[in-house]
């Protein structure tokens, strides 16, 4: 008989994950690293109930939780390894997997990850765990939460603008419609999508097939196909003049919109909580939807994956145990359930419970359609050139300084010599 099946999943692991005789003797402590927003309020809670329950069952272990900003974490994990530094068990997403693997800050989980009971690894998102397995034989993260964008759409703005908010728009020729008329009401319709490089990607997913993003890592040059970029450079022209001129990213984006200022903004799930609890506090009205696609059998916005990573060195068995209860359904069912967020264990996105939240419910569908932020992840690292070679091309095409097809060959160009120069 299967020995998950007789002693169930929980018994399972807590063989697997069962301290060593030494853990018992010496004492270890463990650092964690997790995202500033990861280590406040309720969350903080529930991950110090996490650690309880792991130290309860791992004497001697000790584990020391610390909230870092997203630029932090990436700096201290670099900056550690270096040193001999890095948190033995540290949070991060997935598009910065290949710069810690190249300053060796990620240690090699796929044995550890075999040695788990086939039930363990069937919990997770397949595609999640694609994207930790660059090769065979290697894996360097668990994935942990994740998120796809999706359009968040202010109610009375939209009203206001003599707009039907009981269906989203269907494409991206009638959201650009929405827009228009919501310029025409007074109000501003989006953030100024080309202020991020993140905003920019997520505006190319609205036209340009997921194969000609990123880099060819193996080419050294960029996948972009300058006619299809053109078309993305085009939606920039269009939006120009309909734009709030705050980045997606900006307080003053959410304060806009708070305050039925903006109609639409497309960004991820963690600006729910401040919407949510904008709705109570000043009647804000709003919901969530699909980013419309060129096509009306097509949805748009980017994607990405926070992970767990395991630091090589003297801890890295006990700091996988930890990585792995923490990613275990029963947490991670639990970590939905408190703040409402997609996470990459399938399992627990299927839970009765979680699959009925609104939020949950539509990031699990927008996931489907994604575009990765900066594929292929744990490849290559981005150079540091990229980004702003792709904000300022944007930029420029859209204060009219370039056609949109001039614009693309530059782009394709600049990316080229950023690549063969790193």
């Amino acid at each position: 008989m299967n020995i998950a099946r007789r002693l169930g999943m929980a018994s399972v692991l807590a063989i697997v994950l069962s301290p060593t005789a030494a853990l018992a003797t010496d004492p270890i402590m463990l650092q964690y690293w997790v995202y500033s927003d990861f280590a406040e309020g309720d969350a903080l809670k529930l991950q110090h109930q996490f650690i309880a329950e792991f130290e309860k069952t791992h004497p001697g272990v000790k584990i020391v939780i610390s909230g870092k900003g997203d630029d932090d974490l990436t700096t201290g994990e670099v900056t550690g390894a270096a040193s001999g530094n890095t948190p033995d068990v540290f949070m991060n997403g997935s598009p910065f997997g290949a710069q810690l693997v190249e300053a060796g800050a990620l240690d090699n989980v796929y044995t550890k990850w075999m040695a788990m009971p086939q039930e363990f690894r069937d919990q997770f998102d397949k595609d999640a765990i694609a994207s930790c397995t660059p090769k065979p034989q290697t894996m360097y993260c668990l994935p942990y939460t994740g998120f796809n964008e999706l359009l968040f759409r202010n109610l009375t703005v939209l009203k206001q603008a003599g707009i039907d908010t009981s269906t989203p728009p269907k494409d991206w020729a009638e959201w650009f419609e929405q827009m228009k008329k919501v310029k025409t009401a007074g109000k501003s319709a989006m953030p100024d999508q080309t202020q991020v490089f993140n905003s920019v990607a997520s505006t190319y997913s609205i036209v340009g097939p997921h194969e000609e993003w990123g880099i060819d890592f193996a080419a050294k040059k960029t996948k972009i196909n300058p006619e299809t970029y053109a078309k993305a450079l085009q939606l920039f022209v269009d939006m120009k003049p309909l734009a709030s001129g705050t980045s997606r990213n900006d307080q003053a984006t959410k304060d806009l919109f708070i305050t039925n200022q903006l109609a639409f903004h497309v960004v991820g799930p963690w600006v729910d909580p401040t919407y949510r609890q904008a709705a109570q506090d000043s009647g804000l009205k709003y919901d969530f939807v699909l980013v419309p696609g060129a096509r009306s059998d097509q949805y748009a916005g980017i994607k990405a994956y926070e992970i767990l990573g395991v630091a090589p060195g003297k801890n890295a068995d006990v700091a996988w145990q930890f990585a792995a209860y923490i990613a275990d359904k029963p947490q991670m069912l639990r970590w939905a359930k408190l703040l409402s967020r997609y996470n990459a264990n399938a399992a627990a996105m299927a839970d009765p419970e979680v699959a009925k939240l609104p939020l949950i419910a539509k990031s699990v569908e927008a996931v489907k359609y994604g575009l990765d932020v900066k594929p292929p992840y744990f490849v290559g690292a981005y150079p540091n050139c990229y980004n702003s070679i792709v904000t300022d091309n944007a930029a420029a095409v859209a204060d009219g300084k370039m056609t949109p097809a001039d614009g693309a060959k530059s782009l394709v160009k600049d990316l080229n010599d950023c690549i063969a120069g790193n």
